[in-house]
């Protein structure tokens, strides 16, 4: 009967519980769940750099096969068994990467003896401005500046250095082979490799995964298939306008410009040096600042008309949050960190924008009050 029933206690919080429930023990709390998951991500990232060789294959192959997913399933819907569809798309692939990789070797070799003596003559020309600048630059000073490069090149530092670039020779193949597989088995069973993975999910959290997973597919195929577009119209362009100038090497050049074109920011910067130089050394300084001016034209446009039309709903990053990426992901892991790191990101952020729903973000990041700057600036003096 409730009468005989025992009436509940008021219970006091202990000592311990007083001292952590107040503003600074709240503080305390919060401070210690950052640093815990600061240390799960250091470690993540730290066992990420030790087997990079497994991570950035299987990186590199993600990215791409979210590229190539729309084509492996057009083929499917027209009744082209899963195998054919998947071999003809790899091969496809492997043969663009191959192509590339001929044309440079191939350009390159041709057009070797040119440039090594244009080369040879902009070296003159340097040692000669040199002689005329106000500090005195002596002939013995340039001679012991190469004898220096050349006991370098014949050490044992140099040696130990080849052999290093021997190992990393062997890792790179190491990981295009496992990249190869890994696409091969992303592109056949993508979609069944993610349903295994979502076996521990049901109901709400089912249902979020299949956003995410779905956002991120589509936001890292749409920025591989923007920026290899635009990736050839800068090639095209500028390759077109170096070879009008005369500029030798302009296959191998425009190649790179379209390697360059995946790293946002600085890759098209980087491009434009490197062919202003060659400019520069085989044909003169006149001719370089025309090639200036024509990646100058080239960028203007992809800036401000390709980028926007193309990957205007791809990549919703700011430009200091996609400069920060580029700095971590090339300190992590090199050029290829800084090819990977921005559609990274992106698709972090495409998972945030569809968190709690279709059209519905996360809640942190929720718009929760007019953010227009403009509104709370101080009015002028």
């Amino acid at each position: 009967m409730p009468f005989f029933r025992d009436s509940p206690q008021p219970t006091t919080p202990s000592k311990i519980q007083a001292a952590w429930s107040d503003s600074a023990g709240r503080l305390a709390t919060r401070c210690l769940q950052l640093i815990i998951v600061v240390v799960v991500i250091a470690g993540v990232v730290y066992a990420g750099g030790v087997l990079s060789v497994v991570t950035i294959p299987v990186l590199l192959a993600l990215i791409i096969a979210s590229a190539m997913h729309p084509v492996v399933s057009w083929l499917r819907k027209h009744r082209v068994p899963s195998v054919l569809a998947t071999l003809a798309v790899l091969i496809g692939v492997l043969a663009v990467l191959s192509l590339v990789g001929w044309l440079i070797v191939v350009a390159v070799e041709n057009q070797w003896s040119q440039l090594q003596k244009s080369a040879v003559d902009g070296f003159q020309q340097l040692q000669d401005f040199a002689k005329n600048l106000p500090i005195s630059i002596s002939d013995k000073q340039v001679d012991d500046a190469v004898a220096s490069v050349t006991d370098f090149v014949t050490s044992a530092q140099f040696g130990s250095g080849a052999l290093a670039g021997a190992s990393a020779t062997a890792n790179f193949l190491t990981g295009l082979v496992l990249m190869i597989v890994v696409l091969f088995f992303f592109l056949k069973d993508g979609p069944s490799i993610w349903e295994f993975l979502l076996r521990p999910f049901t109901g709400e959290r089912y249902a979020r995964a299949r956003r995410v997973g779905d956002r991120v597919v589509s936001t890292l195929g749409g920025y591989v298939r923007g920026t290899a577009t635009v990736a050839a119209v800068d090639a095209i362009g500028i390759g077109v306008g170096i070879a009008i100038v005369g500029v030798p090497l302009a296959l191998p050049l425009a190649v790179v410009v379209f390697i360059t074109a995946f790293i946002p920011i600085v890759g098209a910067t980087a491009a434009g040096i490197l062919a202003a130089l060659v400019a520069l050394v085989a044909l003169g300084p006149v001719q370089a600042l025309i090639v200036v001016g024509i990646v100058i034209l080239v960028n203007q446009l992809e800036g401000n008309f390709l980028q926007p039309v193309l990957m205007g709903r791809t990549l919703k990053l700011h430009g200091l949050v996609i400069l920060i990426g580029l700095t971590a992901g090339t300190v992590l892991a090199g050029i290829t960190g800084a090819i990977i790191s921005v559609p990274l990101l992106a698709a972090a952020w495409g998972a945030i924008l569809v968190w709690d729903g279709p059209n519905t973000p996360a809640r942190p990041w929720r718009k929760k009050r007019n953010e227009d700057v403009t509104a709370h600036e101080l009015p002028a003096d």
